[in-house]
């Protein structure tokens, strides 16, 4: 400033006068003025336009530019009115798109404007400017209805929730609760619930919320980033216990966690076992098992710190306990059938499609059809109506439409899904039967309760679960349940429907339940209260039954036989009808099946009811005899039947010359012809004689072969010729030792055969006709070896073979002596 202040000012060289510059006051307050001089004239102003500014340039540029803005107003109204035209002030169309297109968050509109702009860009449901807006408000109704449900309202905000495009929005919606549950652990069952309720009507969403927190699990892994994991798994651990994901998922987890232990990673698994232990423990208790072997293991070897130490101590409390303070599924969020629900099966090492593009905005070109769809969706799982069809229509059709709809609603009322009613109901049965003093008081009370047509079985299921629990059984519920099945029909097959149910299922009671159901429907049976055809579904085999099954047919039975007696017990299954109906108790089909009913009714105590099985039991061989013996004698007589006419056309047409040359065959063999003469008897194997002195058995290497057979067609003529007598051979026995070896006789009284007569009187017995020895044939049947029919059996048919013989000689020598 001071050398400023002594600076000389000179002439200018032409004469030209310049200005002088100002001095700034040394104590001024004010800014400086501008030393900027102005080589050209201030631009001349259309309009006077002042600005009040401290700094004169400034002033002066703020006027220029203000002067400019209105002079091109000026110039665009005189266009206007030049060329007739009236534009609206702004386009909010494009106003609205370029600011869509920004990102958002950092332009502020007045409320009215941003409605109008909106206004404009909903004319055109399928433009990108309108699927921004119902994007952006799909986003904040999901994370405002996600960030407020609880346990007391979950059942109102589901209803809410599938108004929204679910399918749509499924990013959205899963970015949502994974945000909501890090950062309140505490609701995490209740997220749980609320992503089973959906998974059951959408299940793409419940798999996408599993697939992103597997993979967020993962990173988190990796990074080791300790409050992540914990919050991941602990969704993850509520899920599989709410059935949305498979008990795969936790076991890989823990093997993950425990593979090399360290500190976190003890504590995370910690925390996860408590919160999934009481599900594995009940469906995969082998695996369970494994689990808490694995932590032992790692509290003896000491490598990590006394807290982690005292953890896994607490967690082997918490398992003695039955995780008392951590149930499966806590009390009010089971809202979810067991047959509804879908579990998934993804894998920690699976390839997961994250799908992070749900999450950001994209252009739909068939955004209506969509719509369309999720609104059919919408109103099959929530039952209701389309909107559309309600709109459409004259005045007089809606309001008819209105007037049915009001009174269909007032005929069917609400429904009820997730069966509040039914279990009010079961409270009440259950309060009146505790708060009865004796049964008869039960009965009338329970007989006031307002149940709904086909609801009745509910009650009888009540009694008997009542009974059920109870230390020991006690006939108060005998007799409840005896006096309803006494009072109407209904309540007669409420209970045999129970019967049935409950054997069917009986195997999945324990011990002590089972006996109080048994001794229950055993007092029904021994009072006569139901009928014994229920026993019907019962089918005492070693397949059908199981360890509970016979346990509750035991104790069953017990009961029955202390009330009515172990004769009445007899009788009663003596009765016809009640036989027919325990069919299945008592099986005389298989011997198997008979011999295990046998032996469960006399460990029982009830042999006395066997005795009609032990005497088919011990009949059944003669019976399958004799069964045998029937099928074969009606195939015999049907081929009888058929031989009997093929050979009386076969006599028509024979001729002498046949039947000399079958004669003289006969008799160039006349041991040939006499072994035919004989009984055919089947070939005993290794037979045992009890006779001493009987002579010993010929090896059956010396024995001759069989002559060969006759053609049957020579066999048939020569028995059609019964008056030509056979030829005359020679007998000597020179010859007859030269053509066999002497057969050994039997010698016993069984085994004696008439001697024939001799040979110079004797000729050769003729042979038989075809149809005498095929008669023969066919009768005769090989009994079965060893007991004394068959021993019987065979002497008969000895002796009868021995008759024949002896006639069959007879008669020949007589044609042959009379012949001569």
């Amino acid at each position: 400033m001071a050398t400023a202040a002594t600076m000389v000012p000179t002439s200018p060289p032409d004469g030209l006068q310049k200005r002088k510059r100002s001095r700034s006051p040394e104590h001024s307050e004010q800014p400086p003025s501008s030393r900027r001089r102005s080589i050209s004239p201030p631009p001349s102003r259309l309009l006077d336009v002042k600005v009040s500014d401290v700094d004169p340039a400034r002033r002066a540029e703020r006027e220029r530019q203000l002067a400019a803005r209105l002079a091109e107003k000026e110039l665009e109204k005189l266009e206007k009115e030049k060329n007739g035209k009236k534009q609206p002030e702004f386009d909010a169309a494009a106003e609205f798109a370029k600011l869509t297109s920004t990102r958002s968050g950092g332009v502020y509109l007045p409320p009215a404007r941003l409605r109008a702009m909106q206004e404009e860009a909903a004319k055109d449901k399928a433009s990108a400017e309108y699927q921004r807006i119902t994007w952006d408000a799909l986003r904040k109704s999901i994370t405002g209805i996600v960030n407020r449900v609880n346990v007391g309202n979950i059942k109102h905000v589901v209803p809410e929730l599938f108004q929204e495009n679910l399918i749509r929005g499924r990013g959205l919606f899963a970015r949502s609760i994974m945000k909501a549950q890090a950062a309140s652990l505490p609701f995490t069952p209740v997220f749980a619930a609320l992503v089973a309720i959906i998974n059951t009507k959408l299940p793409q969403v419940g798999e996408l919320v599993l697939t992103r927190l597997i993979s967020q699990f993962r990173r988190a892994f990796k990074r080791n980033d300790k409050i992540v994991c914990h919050s991941t798994t602990t969704f993850i651990a509520h899920l599989v216990n709410q059935g949305v994901a498979h008990e795969i998922i936790p076991l890989q987890i823990l093997f993950l966690l425990l593979e090399r232990p360290t500190d976190d990673s003890i504590e995370i698994a910690v925390g996860f076992m408590r919160e999934v232990g009481a599900f594995l423990a009940e469906n995969s208790p082998k695996a369970n098992a494994t689990v808490y072997e694995r932590f032992r293991a790692v509290l003896n070897e000491g490598a990590i710190s006394h807290r982690v130490q005292y953890m896994i101590e607490v967690l082997m409390q918490v398992r003695k306990d039955k995780y008392k303070d951590n149930p499966i599924i806590p009390e009010g969020l089971d809202l979810v059938e067991e047959d509804e629900q879908i579990t998934h099966q993804i894998q920690l090492e699976d390839e997961l499609q994250v799908q992070e593009g749900l999450n950001i905005f994209k252009f739909d070109p068939n955004y209506l059809e969509n719509e369309e769809k999720y609104k059919q969706i919408k109103a099959e799982i929530l039952g209701e109506g389309s909107s559309d069809e309600e709109e459409s229509g004259s005045e007089e059709s809606e309001s008819d439409e209105e007037e049915d709809e009001e009174a269909v609603a007032e005929k069917q009322g609400i429904e009820d899904r997730t069966q509040t009613n039914l279990i009010n109901l079961r409270r009440v049965i259950y309060l009146t039967i505790m708060n009865a003093l004796n049964y008869e008081e039960a009965v009338h009370k329970l007989l006031k309760v307002q149940i709904k047509e086909g609801q009745e079985i509910e009650l009888a299921k009540m009694i008997i679960e009542c009974c059920s629990q109870e230390r020991s059984y006690s006939t108060f519920y005998g007799l409840i349940g005896e006096r309803f099945c006494r009072l109407n029909r209904v309540w007669f097959d409420c209970f045999e429907q129970a019967f049935r149910e409950y054997y069917e299922t009986i195997h999945r009671y324990e011990t002590n339940r089972l006996r109080n159901i048994a001794r229950f429907f055993g007092h029904l049976l021994a009072s006569d209260a139901v009928s014994w055809n229920v026993l019907d579904c019962i089918k005492l085999t070693e397949d059908d039954t199981t360890s509970s099954s016979r346990i509750f047919i035991k104790i069953l039975f017990n009961e029955v036989s202390e009330s009515m007696g172990l004769k009445t017990v007899a009788e009663r299954f003596k009765d016809p009808e009640v036989k027919m109906a325990c069919r299945g108790m008592f099986p005389m089909d298989n011997p198997k099946d008979t011999r295990f009913s046998i032996n469960y009714f006399t460990s029982i105590g009830l042999g006395v009811v066997t005795e009609e099985m032990r005497e088919h039991l011990k009949n059944a061989p003669r019976l399958i005899m004799e069964q045998r013996r029937a099928m074969l004698e009606a195939e015999s007589s049907s081929s009888d039947s058929d031989s009997s006419d093929t050979d009386s056309d076969s006599d028509s047409d024979s001729d002498s010359d046949t039947d000399s040359a079958s004669a003289s065959d006969d008799s160039d063999d006349p041991r040939r012809s006499d072994r035919r003469r004989r009984s055919p008897s089947p070939y005993r194997k290794d037979r045992r004689r009890d006779d001493s002195h009987s002579p010993p058995r010929r090896d059956r290497k010396d024995s001759p072969s069989p002559p060969p057979r006759r053609d049957d067609r020579d066999r048939d003529r020569f028995g059609s010729r019964r008056d030509s007598p056979p030829r005359r051979r020679d007998y000597s026995p020179d010859r007859r030792d030269r053509d066999s070896p002497r057969r050994r006789r039997d010698y016993t009284p069984d085994r004696r055969r008439a001697r024939s007569p001799p040979d110079s009187v004797s000729p050769p017995p003729r042979a038989r006709d075809d149809r005498d020895r095929r008669d023969r044939s066919r009768s005769y049947s090989p009994p079965r070896r060893g007991g004394k029919d068959y021993d019987r059996r065979r002497d008969d048919s000895r002796e009868r073979g021995h008759d024949r013989d002896r006639r069959r000689r007879s008669v020949s020598r007589d044609k042959y002596t009379g012949r001569r």
